[in-house]
């Protein structure tokens, strides 16, 4: 292992980048007026998914100019999150695909303005943005009209009308094969837009009328948005012609008050009886949605089968629980030492960094194609499937084919590392258990899976305050498990990553690893995960042996430790709705858990782990843990 003050220049050189990425992340937040957002830098192209932002990396040959563009994505990804609302968009947003690529440009053209007219700094950035987004398309030398985008024009034409900003060079021509036919057109309703700039549900409005104008109001909907608001005016002038009205006639009614009486009890009991049979039928109709959930695939109901906390072992004992804590890593080192641990930690990352870098990439890749949109298509109704129209080109008997937009389900998860952190772990091993935790996590976190980071240990070797205890109480026979335990937070599920960061250095503390007792630190991170409202629940153990503790081991029969380990596991994998999977390092878990493996070497940490989670999120292994004892149970 390398000293922690060892600096060489290559790892200077690679640490030089990250105080630049970390203002650019900064620029972003503040912007967006959201310090919770999460930026990333990454080889594609730049998106917005939640709360996260992913931007494209500027290069280790960072110039002026990819530094201009990489913080053009991150201007216009922020003024995104701040100046537009989700709501009123998908108000007004048309219902044709050609009309829903143009209303999405110009309101992306809208939010981009909104930033360059306040600051000239975003409006240089964006112009760099840009420019290199449309210089490497393959329509910039177009000659004709219909080689280019419709909605790319407009938008360019728009911001050109916001902003005062000519279109980018790359982009001025197919622009000018589009002007004209544009501006005659729709050219009025720019000056409409240009009014309503900073009121979102005005501008789609003026926004769908040019759409219409540009032809394409077969497009728009049967819906008209703004009729809504015109209905709920029309109710409130009503409601007040109502008051008047009632008020007129407050005299004559008085002589039909003890009719309306009667007749409101006999209302009042036959509405008592209506209510108890909807209660009624909402219950089977609830009852009749859980059976059809229960047969979805992949989304099949965890029974809450009953949980012992702790096996059916009836020898396992703890002598003394007083001395335990359950600790955060900021409360076992101050922040400056924190730090600094941590920047030895990133030292040995750099030299994994490409290899487990690659491998949580490909998790990415597979959690995020769980997360795209498909299309079904041969439908009866939906969107005109215009490559399905050789069909009735070739025979007009054959129908039209449409086609409909859906979602995959992705249920949302949270993930629970828990590391062993006893001393035979020292070195290597818990050097890449840090690594391979700190980089799973930013990739789950993209992907909108929450992660845990826990740690277990003993707070001291050979017995503590628990076996002094014991000691100055005459020796009881057979007292239980014998030392204080040391259970460690390095992140929380809901804490972000980069708040948490720092805490992974903890484990390159000299003296902090010592002992393991791992059946109660398998129940304690248990415990944590069934607090949890997540539909899927998923506990990841890494360990390098079986526990071992000698002061408890000397006092109580050899396999004390490791009995109460497998009635916890096996507690867990028969009634838990967690899945619970471990990872030995040099050492066969395998005897102990269903669903593990082993791997000889801690560089294969990495690679495992990967796999691990990978196969867990393919929809072939959507099985529960419940399920697959439930099966295992039905099958003896």
């Amino acid at each position: 292992m390398a000293n922690p003050g060892d600096n060489s220049k290559t790892n200077r050189g690679v640490k030089d980048f990250e105080p630049l990425k970390r203002a650019i992340s900064n620029c972003v937040r503040a912007i967006a007026e959201d310090a919770s957002v999460e930026v990333s830098f990454t080889s594609d192209r730049a998106v917005i998914a939640g709360n996260n932002i992913h931007l494209p990396d500027p290069g280790r040959k960072i110039s002026v100019n990819s530094l201009a563009i990489t913080r053009g994505a991150g201007d216009a990804m922020a003024l995104r999150r701040v100046c537009h609302d989700n709501a009123i968009h998908s108000k007004y947003l048309p219902e044709g695909p050609n009309a829903r690529a143009v209303f999405e440009a110009v309101e992306q053209a809208r939010v981009e303005a909104i930033g360059s007219n306040r600051m000239i700094g975003i409006a240089d950035n964006l112009s760099s943005m840009l420019e290199d987004k449309y210089s490497k398309v393959n329509y910039r030398d177009a000659m004709d009209s219909s080689e280019v985008p419709m909605e790319e024009a407009v938008a360019m034409l728009v911001r050109e009308k916001l902003t005062g900003n000519k279109p980018p060079k790359s982009a001025k021509g197919f622009v000018e094969l589009w002007r004209d036919w544009v501006e005659e057109r729709a050219g009025p309703k720019f000056s409409e837009l240009t009014e309503k700039l900073d009121d979102q549900a005005a501008f789609a409005s003026s926004m769908r009328s040019m759409i219409a104008d540009l032809g394409m109001a077969d497009e728009l909907g049967e819906n008209d948005p703004d009729a809504d608001s015109d209905e709920n005016d029309n109710e409130d002038s009503d409601d007040k012609g109502d008051q008047d009205v009632d008020q007129e006639n407050e005299e004559m009614t008085g002589a039909e008050d003890s009719q309306s009486e009667e007749a409101q009890e006999s209302s009042d009991e036959q509405d008592a009886g209506d209510a108890e049979a909807m209660e009624a039928t909402a219950e089977d109709i609830m009852d009749d949605i859980d059976d059809e959930e229960a047969e979805t695939p992949g989304e099949a109901h965890r029974p809450e089968l009953p949980f012992s906390e702790g096996g059916s072992l009836s020898d396992y004992r703890v002598y003394c629980t007083r001395f335990d804590e359950e600790i955060s890593a900021e409360e076992l080192c101050d922040e400056a030492e924190l730090e600094r641990l941590r920047g030895f930690l990133d030292q040995q990352l750099s030299s994994l960094q490409g290899v487990v870098g690659r491998l949580a990439n490909r998790l990415q890749r597979k959690l995020m194609a769980q997360q795209n949109r498909g299309w079904d298509f041969d439908l009866e109704e939906g969107y005109l499937d215009a490559a399905r129209l050789t069909r009735v080109i070739t025979d007009p008997m054959n129908p039209l084919s449409f086609k409909m937009e859906r979602e995959t389900i992705f249920r949302d998860t949270v993930v629970t590392l828990l590391l062993d952190n006893s001393g035979s772990m020292r070195g290597r091993p818990i050097t890449i258990a840090a690594i391979c935790a700190d980089i799973l996590a930013r990739t789950l976190e993209r992907c909108g899976v929450k992660v845990e980071i826990l740690g277990f240990t003993t707070r001291a070797w050979k017995g503590g305050q628990s076996r002094e205890t014991w000691l100055q109480a005459d020796k009881p026979a057979t007292p239980g498990r014998l030392n204080d335990l040391r259970h460690i937070i390095y992140k929380a599920a809901d804490a972000p990553w980069r708040r948490s960061r720092n805490n992974l250095g903890l484990m390159m503390r000299e003296g902090l690893l010592k002992e393991n007792i791992d059946g109660e630190a398998l129940l304690w991170a248990h415990r944590r995960l069934m607090r949890r409202t997540e539909h899927r629940r998923i506990l990841m153990m890494i360990s390098d042996g079986a526990p071992v503790d000698d002061s408890t081991l000397s006092v109580n029969p050899g396999n004390f430790l490791e009995r109460h380990l497998r009635e916890v596991i096996g507690d867990i994998e028969t009634y838990s709705p967690i899945e619970l999977l471990a990872i030995g390092i040099g050492h066969d878990v395998t005897r102990f858990y269903s669903n593990a493996l082993t791997i000889v070497d801690a560089e294969e940490l990495a690679g495992a782990m990967t796999a691990q989670l990978a196969n867990l999120f393919t929809d072939q292994s959507e099985i529960t843990g419940a399920g697959r004892a439930t099966k295992r149970r039905m099958a003896k």
